[in-house]
């Protein structure tokens, strides 16, 4: 189902698209979902579920904050096509449609959490020394890895993301007053 959303989007995805995709009788699918719409929220909501679930083992997997920042951003920068695809379907369908509107609230402040969490724990370590709030800088970040995210969905060729890992891991030291410390393994541009 995700990609059927990936490549046709919110308004063009139809039964028989999941059908012919899946294996999935359309008598199936309405019975179970009801309607295309219903489908396809639940099927974004599936999708965005799983996502959080990965960027938290990647939080959970990693103590140092710094080094756990420099995982989720590395997570956030390389994700598949068809995830960036339907990262930008699910927040331009969420514009439109109040159910996912609604539900993207809770999707934000869980895909923040990690983060914001480990500006804090940084913080409160005296890892790091805040030039802003802990809040503000992790919403510079955010805003950051969505717009590369929008930008590589359009093909854009620049900026490339491991370019943009250091500019980000550069500025995000500024903020956070990290020393020059590496950024664990420097990551190239996998897929990109």
């Amino acid at each position: 189902m995700a990609d059927v959303l990936a490549a046709r989007g919110f308004e063009n995805t139809r039964f028989t698209d999941v059908s012919a995709a899946g294996g999935v009788a359309i008598s199936t699918l309405q019975t179970y979902f009801g309607s295309r719409e219903d489908m396809i929220i639940e099927a974004m909501e599936v999708f965005t579920n799983r996502e959080l679930d990965a960027l938290q083992a990647v939080s959970t997997a990693e103590a140092d904050p710094w080094r756990r920042l420099v995982a989720l951003v590395d997570r956030s920068l390389h994700n598949s096509e068809s995830t960036r695809q339907i990262l930008v379907e699910f927040w331009r369908s969420a514009m439109r449609d109040d159910d996912l509107r609604n539900y993207s609230t809770d999707v934000q402040a869980r895909y923040r959490a990690p983060f914001l969490t480990a500006v804090r724990e940084g913080a409160e370590r005296g890892e790091f020394t805040l030039a802003h709030d802990a809040e503000a800088v992790t919403d510079f970040l955010l805003a950051a890895l969505a717009g590369l995210i929008i930008s590589r969905v359009q093909h854009h060729p620049t900026p490339s993301p491991a370019e943009f890992r250091e500019v980000l891991l550069t500025q995000l030291r500024l903020m956070l007053g990290v020393s020059d410390r590496p950024s664990s393994n420097t990551r190239t541009d996998r897929g990109a």
